[in-house]
């Protein structure tokens, strides 16, 4: 969602997992720019790199997909495949009160963001052998409570107080559009400044991709690894912060709007807003799980991730809370019941396959973790070769696919467009599966092979 997540999925969450899920191949940071550049005069005089192009076409597709599944989700055929009924004119889609109130959203959630930290946590070790540090300012007492959850929770408490003072949040569905161009321009600049700004920064900086001599492509990608200003760092706040918290919002707008329709909303609505509100909670509640993640150690920041935080997941993520609003559907209680238990059973393996995972990789010898079986590796650490990573390569990912497709039978069979994204998280974990993989054979060797010849199945046991 990442949520991504996205944050697409992303999506953010432990599951490392890209926002938009396109990343850069193991030869794409290479230090020599002709490699894969296609000459189309005979001279060589003029070269254009292919690359270029894919990014170039990713900077078009993904905002035309984003507005695309809005458009289908208001209209009356609600088609996933088909064209829009109407493209809109650009009155529709810019409004200098949409500006106001994006600005104003980004700037709330920043001054949440420094809030003084009761908690500083490092990052993995960089290049030149030192570590950031991350505020975590929401510590509320012992255990793993992030600055991220105490920011939902002053967002919601002065959203109420917005509310009782009679702000009308039932208008913001109709704002969708217009938000969602705003946080698309957005998107551009602030990868545009990201992209200025790293041409001045130091060689241990930049990221492993983004750095291929290809201007779109590193744009795209992101050259700088944590580009920060001061301690302020533009990816762990995008990360969990912007997108996730206002993918909650727009749910509660949808509910409030749909309650002002119909007399009150919908058992289905209220499924899609309390499953997805968990999810959210879970990823801000476990905010530096995310410091471990691809996200952060390995992507540079750029508009892949940028647009993916910001835009992609708040305006993609509510897909199905959109399609109820306008296409409501019965939804009994034994119905009702066998979904929340796909949901449980989905957040059940996903949050015990990442909670074992973080308590091995903070203290091995903690006793939850201490009888699991180990592989080791010549790199010193030890793979887990039972409990949920021994039943499936990426349990995390099977217990997300299971909360997806909860997410989305709320929404009926009758349309394919609230499943959009079950199947674009499918392909996106496949991808990121295939990806972690190789990188995985790459750095432990022999000791992935083994792993891989007792735990066979990837995501899915028994079929994949």
């Amino acid at each position: 969602m990442g949520r991504g997540r996205v944050h697409l999925k992303t999506l953010g969450q432990e599951r490392s997992l890209s926002a938009l899920g396109v990343q850069a191949g193991a030869g794409a940071a290479g230090p020599d720019p002709p490699r894969g550049r296609v000459h189309l005069l005979g001279n060589g005089a003029d070269c254009v790199s292919l690359i270029d192009y894919c990014a170039a076409a990713l900077l078009l597709l993904l905002p035309a997909t984003m507005f695309h599944l809005l458009l289908a989700a208001r209209s009356g055929p609600a088609r996933l495949l088909g064209p829009p009924a109407s493209l809109p004119g650009l009155e529709a889609l810019w409004s200098p009160r949409a500006l106001l109130l994006w600005l104003a959203w980004l700037g709330l959630q920043a001054a949440l963001y420094l809030l003084p930290a009761r908690k500083v946590a490092e990052g993995q070790e960089l290049k030149d052998k030192s570590r950031l540090r991350y505020p975590i300012n929401g510590a509320w007492g012992t255990g793993p409570r992030a600055g991220g959850f105490q920011a939902l929770v002053l967002t919601a408490l002065l959203v109420g107080l917005g509310v009782s003072a009679g702000l009308p949040l039932g208008a913001l569905p109709e704002m969708l559009l217009p938000l969602a161009f705003v946080a698309t321009l957005t998107a551009f600049i602030f990868s545009l400044f990201l992209y200025m700004k790293a041409q001045v920064a130091p060689v241990s900086a930049l990221a492993p991709g983004g750095n291929s001599g290809n201007p779109i492509y590193d744009f795209f990608l992101g050259r700088e690894l944590n580009p920060r200003i001061c301690f302020f760092d533009f990816k762990y706040f995008c990360e969990l912060r912007p997108g996730l918290i206002g993918w909650v919002l727009i749910n509660l707008a949808l509910l409030v709007k749909e309650a002002e329709l119909r007399g009150s909303p919908s058992l289905a609505m209220w499924l899609v807003n309390g499953f997805q509100l968990l999810y959210v909670g879970d990823a801000l509640w476990h905010e530096e799980a995310v410091l471990t993640t691809m996200d952060i150690t390995h992507d540079g920041f750029g508009f892949m991730l940028a647009f993916g935080d910001i835009a992609w997941v708040p305006f993609t993520y509510s897909l199905q809370a959109q399609f109820l609003l306008r296409h409501p559907q019965p939804l009994g209680l034994p119905m009702a019941s066998a979904i929340c238990l796909i949901n449980a059973i989905g957040y059940y393996i996903f949050r015990g396959a990442n909670s074992q995972k973080n308590t091995f990789r903070k203290n091995p010898s903690d006793p939850r973790v201490a009888g699991l079986e180990t592989i080791s590796t010549a790199t010193g650490r030890k793979l887990l070769v039972s409990g949920w990573w021994g039943m499936v390569r990426h349990p995390n990912y099977l217990g997300d696919l299971i909360m997806a497709l909860a997410w989305s039978l709320p929404c009926g069979v009758s349309h394919l467009l609230p499943y959009f994204y079950l199947l674009y998280f499918t392909a996106l974990l496949v991808h990121r599966e295939a990806r972690d993989e190789r990188q995985c054979l790459q750095k432990y060797g022999l000791a992935w092979q083994e792993y891989c010849r007792r735990v066979p199945y990837r995501i899915m046991p028994y079929i994949y």
